[in-house]
């Protein structure tokens, strides 16, 4: 299991959010607290920011080197502002190869997407089903061998069927095909996602027949006025809540907040 991080709000410096909070993302990564599947957070990190005031393709940072080794990010996130931020820390399915090919964000065009959960036996089980629905653009763009990159293949191709859908739509009629995928041939999965375009966060706690990863939300904290967060464990004590199990969270620019149930 990763340990996931999204941010929509006043400008502010990466460190703020990695470094700094008393239970920040690093600290998640070698002493997580709710953690079902694995120990620590070590193969690798991924950050993606969208830059200030400018309509371009976000840009994205990322290693395979447990967080806590990563020289170069200290000084990067304290050089780097942006009022949009998705980031994580990845545990590796056991099986899957430790390369770059296999960190998120995951990118397209003005989209990041982060993942945290697993599908049961995936190349096993539904990495051929998934790849059969994907269109050949799409089937072709995947570097990587995780079930992670496989579901953002799978949404991206859902844009790609309904291209007037909304992120919230794309990502609940994945998550629609998914669970179809799933039940047909017994297998488990959870999707904790997150998903922006820049200008909102989406994002869903899920799961067909496991328990959901913990996954939370806090809006206009003191020390994050006009901000929210969305996390896999609370980065400090505050007004933190647990998503429901099987739903999804939408945040838009005006930072209001609505979950849907799916």
């Amino acid at each position: 299991m990763c340990r996931l991080l999204g941010y929509l709000g006043s400008p502010l410096q990466l460190d703020q959010l990695l470094y700094k909070p008393e239970h920040s993302l690093v600290v998640q990564s070698y002493l997580p607290k709710e953690m079902k599947s694995g120990v620590v957070n070590a193969d690798g990190l991924g950050i993606g920011w969208y830059h200030l005031n400018q309509d371009v393709e976000p840009f994205t940072y990322k290693n395979t080197l447990p967080i806590w080794n990563d020289t170069n990010l200290p000084e990067l996130s304290r050089y780097v502002e942006s009022d949009c931020v998705l980031a994580y820390v990845r545990s590796a399915t056991p099986g899957q190869a430790l390369h770059m090919g296999n960190c998120q964000p995951f990118r397209r065009d003005r989209l990041l997407f982060i993942h945290n959960g697993f599908i049961q036996h995936f190349r096993q089980t539904l990495y051929r089903a998934i790849r059969d629905r994907l269109s050949d653009e799409i089937y072709q763009s995947i570097h990587g061998t995780t079930d992670s990159e496989h579901i953002f293949a799978l949404f991206v191709n859902e844009l790609q069927t309904a291209p007037d859908a909304s992120i919230e739509k794309a990502l609940s009629q994945t998550l629609i095909q998914l669970t179809q995928l799933a039940q047909s041939d017994q297998v488990s999965f959870s999707a904790n996602v997150v998903i922006s375009d820049g200008h909102s966060l989406v994002a869903s706690r899920y799961a067909l027949d496991t328990s959901a990863p913990s996954l939370y939300w806090l809006r206009d904290d003191p020390n994050y006025p006009n901000a929210v967060m969305i996390a896999s464990e609370p980065l400090f004590a505050g007004n933190w809540h647990s998503f429901p199990t099987n739903s999804l969270l939408v945040v838009k620019e005006d930072l209001e907040v609505h979950i849907n149930r799916l």
